[in-house]
């Protein structure tokens, strides 16, 4: 029987985008009925080739196709042909599109290609919901994804339930949410601390996206609590007030998690998000979640259950207040893990995500 073929294509393999592909590969592991392919750029800040080879599942070939995260004009072009001379050769059953970038490039190569492949897209987090760019920009991001989806068709797999609101507003769109590898997490969660002075902590790049100086001003206003960043990036320098301590990146990201076990309390301040694989791996590991009541955020976050969606700094103290309480946090805990364990398991999640490619092209044979 033949294996049904299906090319991924991603701008960049770091973050939240490679912890789903690291366990997409788990899963995909134990499928002999697929060829899957990954075609990634090694461009961005962060990806490490090498952390990716050898996370990666062997039976999944690996291809590196130069593409810039924002508009390159010479650049986009040169992936475009690049992209399209592959998808020739390949000729995929299933072409699935991860992120902004990869999904209009990818869409260009799957049209002028004359592909008959079944076309998906993720975005991971829509680029027309970013913080830090105009509106002029959020207003152009909206329109190239609107007129890709009327030119080229497909069907968008929302990673999480706003996500896919906005995305029937586009097009033809199906959910399947991000998920996370509970059973191997779960050997590495360690029981809340009962200090008096409880960790609160969070995973992640030090971006505009993840709203560093919010955190901060959160930690000023409670210097009676210590909190932990785990992780490195750009904006570094604003993470000064003296109750935080900045890890920088581990060797693995099992220490970093082993790390994130460690805390009591999950901090969340992105601006905007898609569905944040951290904030998942921090309930499977029984954390109560404090975070932004933004998309994405509130798609995981269940308000007084699993913990506690904040607008603003008076909120996030209250927050904070509230989970100074031990069995406040053991309940929250609890409950972060079963929402984990019914809503985010990469196992089911993604096996749903490899029915549908099957589905797909047996709806519409060659």
């Amino acid at each position: 029987m033949r294996k049904l073929k299906v090319l991924h294509i991603v701008e960049a393999l770091t973050g939240g985008i490679y912890s789903y592909f690291r366990d997409l590969s788990a899963v995909l592991d134990k499928e002999d009925t697929l060829e899957t392919t990954i075609i990634y750029s090694e461009k961005r800040h962060g990806v490490n080739p090498g952390k990716i080879r050898s996370t990666i599942s062997p039976k999944i070939n690996l291809i590196v196709v130069p593409m810039d995260r924002e508009l390159s004009p010479r650049s986009d072009f040169r992936a475009y042909r690049e992209l399209k001379a592959i998808l020739c050769k390949i000729e995929p059953d299933v072409l699935h599109l991860h992120s902004s970038k990869a999904g209009i490039l990818g869409r260009a190569a799957h049209l002028f290609s004359r592909s008959k492949s079944k076309l998906f897209y993720t975005p991971h987090g829509y680029s027309f919901l970013r913080k830090d760019v105009s509106s002029t920009t959020l207003k152009m991001y909206y329109a190239i994804e609107k007129t890709a989806q009327v030119v080229v068709g497909g069907t968008t797999i929302a990673c999480g339930d706003t996500e896919y609101e906005f995305a029937k507003k586009i097009g033809p769109a199906k959910l399947i949410r991000n998920g996370v590898n509970i059973e191997r997490l779960r050997v590495l969660e360690t029981s809340s601390q009962s200090q008096k002075k409880p960790l609160v902590g969070v995973l992640g790049r030090i971006t505009p996206q993840k709203n560093p100086s919010l955190f901060n001003k959160i930690a000023l206003a409670n210097p009676h609590i210590q909190f932990l960043w785990i992780g490195d990036g750009e904006l570094k320098q604003e993470l000064n007030a003296p109750n935080i301590e900045v890890t920088g990146w581990f060797v693995s990201r099992s220490a970093g998690l082993k790390k994130l076990a460690g805390i009591d309390i999950y901090l969340q301040t992105s601006a905007w998000e898609g569905l944040p694989i951290a904030l998942l791996e921090a309930m499977a590991l029984e954390k109560p979640i404090i975070a932004t009541n933004i998309v994405g955020n509130k798609d995981v976050v269940v308000n007084g259950q699993t913990g506690f969606l904040c607008d603003d700094l008076p909120g996030f103290n209250e927050a904070l207040n509230q989970l100074l309480d031990h069995d406040q946090r053991i309940t929250m805990g609890k409950n972060s893990l079963e929402r984990c364990k019914t809503y985010f398991d990469s196992e089911k999640n993604y096996r749903a995500l490899i029915s549908t490619y099957k589905e797909a092209s047996l709806k519409y044979p060659e």
